[in-house]
């Protein structure tokens, strides 16, 4: 094959501590293979409105640390339109760009075979998404800064859920996945979790949230009492959920919903080495002629994973905690 002179990278969809540290990774590997770097800007918007610049060590210095992406990131509607995908190979092929890293979750790395479909050059994706609900990989980047952005704020919840004995649920992100309520709520010492591994609830149907509650009146009396709610358990959302229960038990249930706050923030120190990890793995990888494939992480060993199966969903949270989870929380 011919010898790869000049990467595209990206950050789609969600931004995710430790993005940076990806993309420092990125062009320092390739610097070091003398390779040249050009950073698209607003994930895939800058393909389709060549919008880029070429990174430079000095424009990755000093960025491990901070949250977000120096590249920007954004949804990018126009990509799913009939003309995207073609539209974004001619800008990589204009600009002779050989190889193009998407660093993003399974939505942006549907969009980059999408594009492959019209693209001569070779593909590679890189997991970051604090949901951590992408297939091939044991966590992706910036999971494990949200755990603790959301530990923090439930822990302070706490405080304030003691001192006036409230109920509180505390509304975490997810998608469709309960990895973040489970960790956060496990670490956190809450009371119930619910997200989708669980069983959704229904209007109605609130036994499974009510016992528990009463049975922990009865044993400690008037007490404060976390809930840890992943996003689109109930319909209506957590305010709902809360003013829903507030009816039925007769105390006042609050919801706190923690949204972007989740996504931001320095990464913890996990989420700037798997960045950096997959980062340079990703560059490497490329050179030995990877194709279609997410660079991922299983049982500490950097592996390549077929970028169309990233979204199958077959990743199952711990079932040990899910089962333990579900035996105290419903005692």
């Amino acid at each position: 094959m011919d010898r790869i002179r000049r990467i595209g990278v990206l950050t789609s969809g969600g931004d995710a501590p430790g993005m940076n540290a990806t993309i420092r990774a990125v062009q320092l590997t390739a610097a070091a293979c003398n390779i040249e770097v050009i950073g698209f800007k607003h994930g895939y918007n800058g393909l389709l409105e060549s919008e880029y610049k070429t990174l430079l060590g000095h424009h990755v210095q000093n960025i491990i640390q901070r949250g977000g992406t120096i590249l920007k990131s954004a949804r990018c509607p126009a990509l799913q339109t009939p003309d995207g995908p073609a539209q974004a190979a001619a800008t990589l092929h204009q600009l002779d760009i050989d190889a193009l890293i998407v660093i993003g979750g399974d939505g942006s790395f549907r969009g980059a075979l999408e594009i492959a479909k019209h693209y001569n050059g070779q593909i590679i994706g890189v997991p970051g998404t604090i949901d951590n609900d992408v297939d091939g990989t044991d966590n992706t980047i910036g999971y494990a800064t949200a755990i603790d952005t959301a530990l923090d704020a439930i822990d302070k919840i706490r405080d304030t859920a003691d001192a006036f004995e409230r109920i509180f649920l505390v509304e975490l992100m997810g998608r469709h996945s309960g990895y973040i309520a489970l960790s956060a709520g496990i670490a956190a010492g809450a009371e119930q979790i619910i997200c989708p591994e669980f069983g959704r609830l229904q209007p109605g149907d609130l036994r499974s949230v009510i016992t528990p509650i009463q049975h922990a009146q009865l044993l400690m009396g008037k007490s404060s009492y976390i809930i840890v709610v992943a996003e689109n358990s109930y319909p209506g959302g957590t305010t709902a959920l809360a003013d829903e229960l507030s009816k039925a038990i007769g105390i006042e249930c609050r919801a706190c919903i923690l949204g972007h706050i989740q996504r931001g923030g320095s990464p913890v120190g996990a989420d700037r080495i798997l960045g950096t990890k997959l980062g340079a793995f990703a560059v490497e990888q490329l050179l030995q002629g990877a194709h279609l494939q997410m660079a991922g992480e299983v049982n500490g060993e950097a592996v390549l994973y077929p970028l169309s199966k990233t979204g199958d969903r077959r990743k199952a949270i711990d079932p040990f905690l899910v089962r333990w989870q579900q035996q105290v929380g419903s005692s």
